[in-house]
Parts: C-alpha cells; structure tokens; sequence
C-alpha cells in the first residue's frame, strides 16, 4: 500500500507519478534534493485563476471589486489551510524531526504552502481542468455558503471603528520586516494604538499581514474591555 493512497483517495485522484506527490509534500526542513516550494510557487498561481474562475461563474451579477475581495478572502494562507484540513494534508507531511517537535503538522503556513504544492502537482501532471474539479469540490465542501458577508471578514476596518469608538484614534501600522526571495516574501505587520503596540503577525503579502495583525489586535482589545 503506498504511504499516500489515504490523500490521494480524498482527493479522488490518483498520481500517474509518485515523484509529483512526495515533493509536493516535502517540506525544506527535510534538506531533500527537491522540496515542495517550487510547486508552491506554480499552484499558488494556478489555484489564483481557478478559484477566480469559480466565483466568476458563481456570481454573474457580483461587480469586479467585491469579486475581488471574495477571492482574496479566498486564496490566502488560511483559506488554503482550511482546504489542507479537509483532506488531512498535515499527516502525510514529510517534515525535519525538529520540525515535527515544533507541531509542523498542524502549521497554517506549512499547510497552505503544501496545499498550493499538492495542486501544482496536479496541474503538471493533469492539467487545469483536473486541479478545478478537485477545487471546486473542496470549496463546496469547506464552505456551505459562499458569499460575500459569510466570507470576508475586513479586520482592519473593524478594528478602526473599534479604536475610533473607545479611543479616538485610528490604529497605525508598521513594517516590521520582510524577508525571503521576491515570490516567496513574508512580511511582518505591527499594529499601534496611541503609539503603543498591541500586536504583531506575519503574512505571505502585506495585505494578508495587515488583516492578520488587525484580528489579533481586536481580540486583545476586546478582551481588555471585557476585563
């Protein structure tokens, strides 16, 4: 029985080429020859026009903007992390031990990227039409409703009518750092109220990093005004 025969059955495909499915699921702690990060960077891409396709389709009567901030909502770490957990991805990781130690199965990164990688694969090996079955499926399935108010949360405009309404301020945010090569950044967020941080995340863009860094810091805030 091959390792991957589970996945590949929730996925309802099977690889033609086992050599597709174990780099799309190695993660670069292993320091194999070939890690998932280049079929990533290709199913990053690939899953970008499919799910724009889908809501395209879905939506004949949706303007551009609020398409746009549907698939955004969409296609991003935790959307593909969701994805992930649908078909269990996180235990078919091939991972470093310290890796492992350091709960790398259960990642939102690790599992967005080798989610990403998994359907670059899939587009090599079978094509578009193949990754958009698979996808449409799986957004059915994780999302019961898909729409625009059950979909995207806008943390940073909540946050400023928070702050505005018990401080009189609007939040400032700042770039803390960036790192990795151009189609691989990470971009470290801080958020500030009255000059003092209240939090710091990273995302893979500054708008993910933004949205992230803003739901962390309502929920502090919220929090203190419960206390």
């Amino acid at each position: 029985m091959d390792k991957f025969d589970g996945l590949q059955k929730c996925l309802e495909y099977e690889f033609k080429d086992k050599s597709l499915i174990l780099e799309a699921l190695t993660h670069k702690s292993c320091k194999r020859v070939k890690n998932n990060e280049r079929l990533e960077f290709l199913g990053d891409a690939v899953l970008d026009l499919v799910v724009g396709e889908y809501l395209f389709h879905k939506f004949p009567h949706i303007d551009e903007g609020k398409l746009s901030k549907m698939r955004a909502s969409l296609v991003n770490e935790e959307g593909f992390k969701k994805l992930a957990q649908r078909l269990d991805i996180g235990k078919y990781l091939l991972l470093s031990t310290a890796e492992e130690h350091n709960k790398g199965r259960e990642k939102p990164s690790l599992l967005s990227n080798a989610f990403e990688a998994l359907m670059g694969a899939i587009y090599l090996e079978s094509g578009l039409d193949k990754v958009k079955k698979i996808t449409h499926k799986l957004l059915e399935e994780v999302y019961p409703k898909i729409d625009l108010d059950s979909i995207f949360k806008d943390y940073k405009t909540t946050l400023q009518e928070f702050t505005q309404e018990h401080f009189g301020v609007i939040p400032e945010y700042k770039m803390v750092s960036s790192k990795g090569p151009d189609h691989k950044k990470e971009f470290e967020m801080a958020v500030l109220v009255k000059e003092r941080e209240i939090a710091k995340a990273t995302g893979k863009s500054k708008k993910t990093a933004h949205q992230k860094v803003a739901q962390i810091a309502l929920e502090i805030l919220k929090n203190k005004e419960k206390g």
